[in-house]
């Protein structure tokens, strides 16, 4: 037990998942503003889907920069990151959808439940397989 929490601080208790979580918080505030622009043009399903286009760009870049300090773009790491985010992305529209659709709570309060959800998953995702080349030179801890 005390092996699974040392792993558990290891991957959670770093600067690189406190980066994320900032950049996270950026990403939730577009992944709000998107959905909640969209859904007057469109149906509000329809709109927090369409959204994850321009908040999935806006993320890859400040990803690579803050949180991985990674600057070496490319259109593979892109698709690899996109594909890290598809469990979030099902993860955050089912969400949405119980929420929204059949909870029958406001579409904000929707998409701010949805954008939380997913984090801790999205982070070991990202950290193991978009930017594994990354992480073995910039993965330093908390100093306690």
């Amino acid at each position: 037990m005390k092996e699974k929490i040392k792993r558990f601080k290891e991957l959670f208790f770093t600067k690189q998942f406190i980066c994320f979580v900032a950049v996270g918080c950026i990403n939730t505030f577009n992944g709000m503003l998107f959905p909640f622009l969209f859904s007057y043009l469109m149906n509000a399903n329809i709109a927090y889907a369409i959204s994850y286009i321009p908040s999935l760009a806006v993320s890859y870049f400040l990803n690579s920069i803050f949180t991985f300090s990674d600057r070496e773009y490319s259109f593979i790491k892109y698709i690899k990151f996109c594909i890290s985010y598809v469990p979030n992305f099902i993860i955050q529209n089912i969400s949405f959808f119980i929420v929204y659709n059949l909870a029958g709570l406001p579409k904000i309060f929707a998409i701010l439940l949805a954008s939380v959800i997913g984090i801790p998953l999205t982070f070991l995702i990202m950290k193991f397989f978009t930017f594994s080349k990354s992480n073995k030179k910039n993965d330093s801890k908390i100093k306690q």
